[in-house]
């Protein structure tokens, strides 16, 4: 009887610890971007600290530092995401409204081709270990293998479904978020091979996706305010945690074992990892309604999300979604940082 109030006092202190920890973050500032046009991902390199923003028809380069313009990727017609391939020096962005791919180099941002792809390009990523971009082709339900190095097509992965967040996990295999089958996809990026199918219990329309690869777990978040935990060998739900609406994106924070989601409401989900099994809400960080999508800085431990004030207005024929407007002078990369 004696041990039970020191058992609950050391419960409480690590309760607190978690939550102090995470309620750390804050927005510290806001890096504003000219126009008023529409937005997807958003991607940071580390490494050259810089930010390249999605903007409708063209990449805004920011110094991820200072929020400095440093220059455009132009004529990107409905881009959706920026892969980064930093070793090689090339830049890639999935051009939705066009099918393409535009490769540009990473120093001068100067375009150096364009690349035929599948229809619909939405996500788009890199990965080291085979040297690769791929693009989640949404209307071929299919995902485009490049050559980062020469920017040729390499083969076809043939999914399934529309993909949306990807990662690479422990195995080497990349894992993709299917939004339109409610299941994770595991795919060799050297074969192009399906390994496994993975379907999600509990999460509708899953799209922010991240990995733990030391412990091989898959935190994968979906529309109905749900995040779950995945083993990535057998696919077994670990565990299962609330998040906000409009979940877009994921992070993982391997250095203080934290997992965000950014949700399209206007907040921060923030969910700690105790150990590989043991996972707890920490917070909910406020952020601006429509800052969906992010990128986490490993190096800073920064997140940046765009964002803007998003008018709606309803159409007149009911059966069809209401038009929307971004208010002029609005459109900005919001910095969440520790205080």
């Amino acid at each position: 009887m004696k041990c039970m109030p020191v058992l609950v006092c050391a419960i409480s202190v690590i309760g607190c610890s978690v939550s102090a920890q995470a309620a750390n973050y804050q927005v510290k500032m806001r890096y504003p971007i000219p126009g008023k046009e529409g937005w997807d991902y958003i991607t940071i390199d580390s490494v050259a600290r810089r930010l390249c923003v999605s903007h409708a028809v063209r990449v805004n380069v920011l110094n991820a530092d200072t929020g400095d313009a440093i220059g455009t990727i132009e004529d990107t017609p409905g881009i959706h995401g920026i892969a980064i391939a930093h070793n090689l020096k090339r830049g890639f962005t999935s051009n939705g409204k066009e099918d393409k791919v535009t490769m540009f180099d990473l120093a001068t941002l100067s375009v150096l081709k364009k690349i035929d792809v599948g229809k619909g390009p939405d996500g788009i990523y890199f990965d080291a270990g085979s040297q690769r971009v791929f693009t989640n082709n949404h209307h071929s339900h299919d995902i485009t293998a490049i050559d980062a190095a020469s920017g040729e097509v390499v083969g076809t992965v043939n999914i399934g479904g529309d993909g949306e967040g990807a990662a690479v996990g422990r195995n080497g295999f990349v894992y993709v978020a299917l939004e339109d089958k409610n299941a994770v996809a595991v795919f060799d990026p050297k074969t192009l091979e399906v390994k496994q199918r993975y379907p999600l219990d509990g999460i509708n329309a899953p799209t922010g996706l991240a990995i733990d690869v030391r412990n091989d777990r898959i935190f994968v978040g979906g529309h109905n305010k749900t995040m779950v935990v995945l083993d990535g060998a057998t696919g077994k739900k670990i565990a299962s945690l609330p998040t906000g609406s409009g979940t877009d994106a994921a992070a993982f924070d391997a250095k203080d074992h934290l997992i965000f989601f950014s949700n399209g409401e206007g907040s921060l989900t923030i969910i700690k990892q105790r150990s590989a099994d043991d996972y707890v809400s920490a917070a909910s960080i406020a952020t601006q309604p429509s800052a969906k999508t992010m990128a986490f800085d490993d190096k800073t431990q920064m997140v940046y999300l765009p964002a803007a004030n998003v008018v709606s207005v309803p159409a007149e024929d009911p059966s069809k979604k209401p038009k929307k407007t971004i208010t002029d002078g609005t459109f900005c990369v919001l910095v969440i940082a520790k205080h």
